[in-house]
């Protein structure tokens, strides 16, 4: 008798013991993700700083003056409009050591007033009011350099693209669980080597080849575990996949906290990578893909296994596997039949655009809380908590409401939160975390529809295609993200949400040019994907998201 991997796991169990010991292991790789994708919040970290000159220590040490005495003194005063940058990046051009000077306003015996004092670049480097570290104050990524955090980020983001790119060939070649080990391998011996790197460029290397792994060992940790899954599991069990990274986020505001330090933070993160190693001995190779690669046999003993362990038994008519891919004539999908008939052309624009939006708000709503925040961890923490009531609201609306309009509503709740917070006064911070919660929630549930509904517009044969071309979009997003964040916040610190905003809301009026997928089935051919606006007759009465070969991003 033939049959399908499905039909074997009705009879092993679709979520039994077995399926819900992988999904917890692979879980933990899911939040061990998190370090990689938004730790830049801690490790690149910016704490107030000002130009180290010469003599002024001696000098406030021999005139007894506190802390704010010795700003007052000698560090120059904000610019023009109340700007930060000549307080921190310029000095007065004078020589400390000069026994003239007095300790009650020193400066008034060169110029009565300050403004006519020579300003200077920092040229002895930089004093830091902190009592950690971060790549900034170790690299001095400020000033003129502070673009090197910036391109510190986008590195990783670049590898992300150029990992998920190739992410599905090298799976579907070699197996998943030789790729998912080898991943997690140089991941790890990566992040040691950027928490032990002696230059900044060094560190910039490694930190590319973390991204180039990292996200690539999360996909196939995906793929994984909706695939040993049945059916009607594998969309709940994909969106909790992506609550685990959650997890991890709550989990690194916490050891942030404990570990100031940036080495020893990504020293810390790093090391549970290895443990993953011993996922060898734990985690088979996934049934459908040796089933692709005619490995029947070896198929067969692991569904035997999975039974075992999900205390079933496989019926003796199970003696042949066949995939679930269609029998009949094959297609040779092509970048133009994204874009050759008016309806897909206009489903990819907008699944792009949407795609963009999800990475530049999600890591950019991240990365200017870092900026603005008045304790960063706490905040990042609260942030971090709202994403679970994201993924439960999801799960309640998408089959009852339907994807487009929860869709679009979360995109227009995040764009609508950037803008009000940038108007929100300093003194009502209360109300300021609420409304960035708020905003943080929306792009975390457009994030998770998003990658449920780019498979449902697409006709099978470009399925794979179309959610490949189309979600890397959100690497290229969180390229340009930090650069958009950091060079902005210079202009006015709130000046990257008044652009978050613009683009969550052009996002969700967007998604309602979209039709709707509740209820109707996957489309299998062209036409089929073009009519999807207009009434037909489904073909089943369950939709299900195929993800053998997906690449679905984080929320």
């Amino acid at each position: 008798m033939t049959t399908t991997v499905d039909d074997a796991l009705e009879h092993g169990g679709e979520f039994h013991f077995f399926q819900k010991q992988m999904f917890f292991l692979l879980s933990l790789l899911s939040a061990a993700f998190t370090p990689i994708y938004v730790g830049i919040v801690f490790l690149g970290f910016t704490p107030d700083h000002h130009c180290w000159s010469p003599g002024v220590a001696e000098l406030s040490l021999r005139c007894g003056w506190s802390p704010a005495e010795e700003l007052n003194y000698t560090v120059p005063g904000p610019g023009p409009g109340g700007e930060a940058s000549a307080r921190q990046c310029r000095r007065y051009e004078v020589d400390w050591n000069q026994s003239t000077l007095s300790c009650v306003d020193p400066l008034a015996s060169l110029d009565t007033n300050r403004s006519r004092l020579p300003l200077g670049p920092c040229r002895d480097g930089w004093l830091y009011e902190t009592p950690g570290s971060s790549i900034v104050t170790e690299f001095n990524l400020v000033c003129a350099n502070s673009w090197m955090l910036d391109l510190f980020q986008s590195s990783v983001n670049v590898g992300f693209f150029i990992g998920s790119m190739s992410i599905g060939y090298i799976a579907d070649r070699f197996g998943r669980k030789l790729c998912l080990l080898t991943t997690i391998l140089i991941n790890a011996a990566s992040g040691v080597l950027v928490a032990i790197s002696p230059t900044y460029t060094w560190m910039l290397i490694f930190r590319l080849i973390q991204g180039l792994v990292s996200k690539a060992s999360w996909l196939i940790g995906f793929i994984l575990i909706t695939e040993f899954v049945g059916r009607s599991y594998r969309r709940t069990v994909g969106i909790f996949y992506q609550a685990a990274f959650t997890v991890g986020l709550l989990m690194l505001a916490g050891v942030a906290y404990a570990l100031p330090h940036w080495r020893w933070l990504q020293f810390t993160v790093t090391l549970p990578n290895f443990c993953f190693l011993l996922y060898y001995w734990c985690i088979p190779e996934s049934p459908r893909w040796l089933i692709s690669q005619n490995k029947n046999a070896e198929a067969m003993r692991i569904f035997q296994h999975i039974a075992k362990k999900n205390g079933k038994s496989l019926p003796a008519s199970l003696q042949r596997l066949r995939p679930e891919e269609e029998t009949g004539k094959k297609l040779n999908p092509s970048f133009l039949d994204l874009v050759r008939t008016p309806q897909i052309r206009k489903h990819t624009l907008i699944l792009m655009y949407n795609w963009f939006t999800s990475s530049v708000l999600y890591q950019g709503l991240i990365m200017h809380m870092g900026l603005a925040g008045d304790n960063i961890y706490l905040e990042f923490f609260y942030s971090a908590l709202v994403e679970f009531p994201a993924a439960f609201m999801v799960i309640l609306t998408i089959d009852r409401i339907g994807r487009r309009y929860p869709w679009a509503a979360s995109n227009i709740v995040a764009g609508a939160a950037c803008l009000a917070s940038g108007f929100i006064p300093g003194d009502l911070q209360w109300l300021r975390i609420i409304v960035s919660c708020l905003g943080r929630m929306g792009i975390t549930m457009a994030y998770e529809i998003v990658c449920l509904v780019n498979a449902e517009l697409y006709p099978t044969f470009i399925r794979n295609l179309g959610v490949h071309v189309c979600s890397s979009m959100c690497d290229i997003g969180g390229i340009i993200t930090p650069f958009l964040v950091y060079r902005l916040t210079n202009i006015w610190l709130e000046l990257p949400l008044m652009v978050f905003a613009v683009v969550g809301l052009v996002a969700g009026g967007l998604v309602l040019l979209l039709p709707e997928t509740k209820g109707k089935a996957l489309p299998e051919t062209i036409e089929e994907a073009e009519n999807m606006q207009r009434p037909r007759k489904n073909k089943e009465k369950m939709i299900y998201l195929q993800v053998q070969k997906l690449d679905i991003p984080l929320n």
